[in-house]
């Protein structure tokens, strides 16, 4: 009995109370505090982790909306009362399972909290081999961004060198590496952002949309020629805009549509027609259809990262706290990089 109590901790968490409608705010989010026990009862086939860095993405704020039975989205909507569910980086402090030990550090679903008891499906969760890279890579880089610029831009754009490639949120968690792929591949690049600071990102050419009063003319003077690969992120007007400047068998790789997350009625896009005149491709993907290939990408971007030959930007806050207003400032275009907070360095 006394050991047992001896294993008890406090556990401060991030509950998400109620489902939202419009932008979030930080009263949407509940911080509590909890106990739990660091070791996990007998037979269990779990895996108790200390969570060390938790990810802020464009796509929780999905699962923050009412269920909607009609609704097609790649990611179920959070359960209410518990904590919120993210990707994090974490070091296992007890595990009933056999591929997981004491101080193996994994990357994965967990709940925005100190402490997470997780169950492990297929691909939910990874575990991390290489450490001469920085931990907090394995939210962004080596984790689920890095993977969807990855599967995005070589796998549904099929890019080839000497293409032109337009990258909308270029200094976000994805674009920021789509632009520096493109590169390597020997493409022409160009990315739009909101401030001139994350406009500097290597790109070939970059705009900041919000000084341009008109996209399409912004794009025509990117692209004289036009584009043939565009890495959708944020949709909306902006997508209306890049269609028309599209060449003839253009691709578009639909990653993310952020401007659209917050609107009770998302815009219309108008220039439709332009895919059957010009013959484009549009795909929309989900990365978790390309986890099988996790290994492949390792391979392929960890020489590039240890030559220097591509680079990562991230924007760290620091404390669980700061968990909903560095999330909520995606939304506002707050972040430089990628976004995410440290829970604990250990």
């Amino acid at each position: 009995m006394a050991n047992a109590e001896a294993a008890m901790v406090s556990n401060k968490q991030i509950i998400f109370p109620d489902y939202v409608s419009g932008f979030p705010k930080e009263s949407d989010f509940n911080i509590t505090t909890s106990t739990i026990d660091l070791k996990l009862p007998e037979g269990s086939t779990s895996v108790l982790v200390k969570n060390l860095y938790l990810s802020c993405d464009p796509y929780m704020r999905i699962c923050m909306g009412k269920p909607d039975p009609l609704s097609s989205s790649l990611v179920p909507p959070y359960t209410t009362g518990v904590p919120i569910v993210g990707l994090g980086v974490s070091k296992v402090i007890d595990s009933g399972h056999p591929d997981y030990k004491k101080g193996d550090l994994l990357w994965g679903l967990v709940g925005w909290e100190e402490y997470s008891v997780i169950t492990l499906t297929l691909h939910s969760h990874f575990k991390i081999h290489h450490t001469d890279v920085p931990l907090s890579y394995y939210t962004g880089l080596l984790g689920m961004p890095g993977m969807t610029a990855y599967a995005g831009f070589y796998e549904i754009c099929s890019p080839k060198k000497g293409e032109t490639v337009f990258v909308s949120a270029a200094s976000g968690a994805v674009g920021q590496l789509v632009g520096q792929f493109a590169k390597l591949m020997g493409c022409y690049v160009v990315g739009s952002a909101g401030s001139k600071e994350k406009t500097k990102f290597g790109f070939d050419d970059a705009f900041n949309y919000k000084e341009e009063k008109d996209i399409s003319a912004a794009l025509r003077r990117c692209f004289p020629e036009g584009i043939d690969i565009y890495f959708e992120n944020v949709g909306g007007k902006m997508l209306d805009a890049v269609l028309i400047n599209m060449k003839l068998h253009g691709r578009v790789a639909v990653c993310g549509m952020i401007s659209q997350y917050n609107l009770e009625n998302p815009e219309g896009v108008h220039n439709l027609p332009t895919i059957l005149y010009k013959r484009i491709q549009i795909q929309g993907f989900g990365v978790c259809d390309f986890y099988h290939k996790y290994s492949k990408f390792l391979d392929f971007v960890l020489p590039y990262i240890r030559e220097g030959k591509i680079t990562y930007v991230e924007d760290i806050a620091e404390g669980l706290e700061s968990g909903p207003p560095a999330l909520l400032g995606l939304f506002e275009g707050k972040n430089v990089g990628k976004q995410l907070f440290v829970v604990a360095r250990e």
